[in-house]
Formats: structure tokens, C-alpha cells, sequence
């Protein structure tokens, strides 16, 4: 597989257990998303859309098929070198935040450093500083989560993600909690970083605004594929 390829995914599906029923997430998905591509995931709820974006984003491994970020066959890595992986390789924006509320705005960006990350700390605290400047909250460093309404909780999320400068960033609904202002600036701000940084860009919406400014769609009805990339 090509070094330019950041996620092959063949024959994914998801099954979970409801009830003592199996329930399909996913059916014989196929995916492939390169470095510097933005490609977003629509379709109705439960169409498995998050499942999918659990399973891109390293988060999940109980699939069957063939799913490969970078070339790595996530199901094959133990626990400590998926997490290493995914710290390092993919940058997760979750649609609730995901923010600890007992620390500071600034150590939540700083979060994905924590990990075993070699690099120097004023460097990152740098960084942290002009992700938070450039998403209009350099003045909130110290502040708690709770003292943020839910729209600048989502921008300091996003700012955490982009901390490691990942090369793979999947985002879950990133504009959702923004007004409209704000939310073409950050999706104007990941944008720029996929281009600069030859970053891959996974993000679900139910926005097609967000959607139109992506390279292309893939839209999922019940589990599946309902148009190829190629035709959305």
C-alpha cells in the first residue's frame, strides 16, 4: 500500500449485541482516504457514521474485515501500541467535548503530551497558546471547562487535537455546538492545516455546508455505503 494512503479500509463491518440480537453497524464498508484529502461522512443517524469514525480513529478494534491507518493493521496492535499510535498518529475530535473538568483549559490542550511525547514542553505550551490565540481563546488559558459556554468548549477540543500536529484528524460533528461565524473559521483552519501539513480529514457532519467544502462525501444508509466517493 502507498505511503500517500492514510486509511484502507476492505469488507469493515461492526456488530454489536442488543438484547441478544446482533445489531449491523457497519456492512462491508470500503474505504480509502489519502494524506492531504478531506472527506466527509454523512448520512441519517444510526446509519454508523460514529462507528465508523471509532474505528478509523483507533478507538475501536472489535471489527471484522481489513481496516489500515498508515499501513497498520489496527486489530493487530496490543493495547499500550495502539494507544501510543493513536496519541501520535491521530488527532480525535469528539461531538461532547471530551474535556477534563478538573484541569485548566490550558493543560486540556496539553493533554496528547502527556503520553510519552519527546518533544520539548515550552514548545508545546507554545503551541497550545497560539492554536488557543488563533480559535479566539488566548485569554482563557487558566479558566475551567465549566466556566466555558459549549461552543468554546468545542474550539478548545479541537485546538487539543491539533496539539501533535497529526497526520490523521477525525472529527465528530466539529462545527455542531459553533455559530455559523465561527464554525466556517475553524473549518476554514482545519482546511488550511490539511493543505500545509498534507494532513488526511475525516469528519462527520449532518452540516452540507461542512460537507460542500470537503474533497468529497461518502454518505452511509444503514451500515453501508450508499454512494461511492467517487459519484458524491
Amino acid at each position: 500500500m502507498s505511503s500517500h494512503v492514510a486509511i484502507e479500509a476492505q469488507g469493515l463491518c461492526r456488530t454489536f449485541v442488543a438484547d441478544g440480537m446482533p445489531l449491523h453497524a457497519l456492512r462491508d464498508v470500503s474505504l480509502r482516504v489519502s494524506r492531504g484529502e478531506s472527506v466527509a461522512i454523512v448520512g441519517r443517524s444510526g446509519a454508523g457514521k460514529s462507528t465508523l469514525l471509532n474505528l478509523v480513529g483507533a478507538l475501536d478494534r472489535g471489527y471484522q474485515g481489513s481496516l489500515r491507518v498508515f499501513g497498520q493493521e489496527l486489530r493487530a496492535l496490543p493495547d499500550r501500541a495502539l494507544s501510543r499510535f493513536r496519541n501520535r498518529q491521530i488527532g480525535f475530535v469528539f461531538q461532547s467535548f471530551n474535556l477534563l473538568p478538573n484541569l485548566s483549559v490550558g493543560h486540556n490542550v496539553l493533554l496528547p503530551a502527556s503520553f510519552g511525547v519527546d518533544l520539548p514542553h515550552e514548545a508545546l505550551v507554545e503551541r497550545a497558546r497560539t492554536l488557543l490565540s488563533e480559535f479566539g481563546l488566548g485569554d482563557r488559558w487558566g479558566q475551567k471547562p465549566a466556566q466555558m459556554s459549549g461552543g468554546e468548549r468545542q474550539r478548545v477540543a479541537i485546538a487539543r487535537a491539533l496539539l501533535l500536529q497529526p497526520p490523521l484528524l477525525v472529527c465528530d460533528e466539529p462545527t455542531g455546538s459553533l455559530d455559523g461565524e465561527t464554525a466556517a473559521h475553524i473549518l476554514d483552519t482545519l482546511r488550511g492545516i490539511q493543505r500545509a501539513q498534507d494532513t488526511a480529514l475525516v469528519i462527520v457532519t449532518h452540516d452540507p455546508d461542512v460537507a460542500a467544502a470537503c474533497d468529497r462525501t461518502v454518505r452511509l444508509d444503514r451500515g453501508r455505503v450508499a454512494v461511492p466517493a467517487e459519484a458524491a
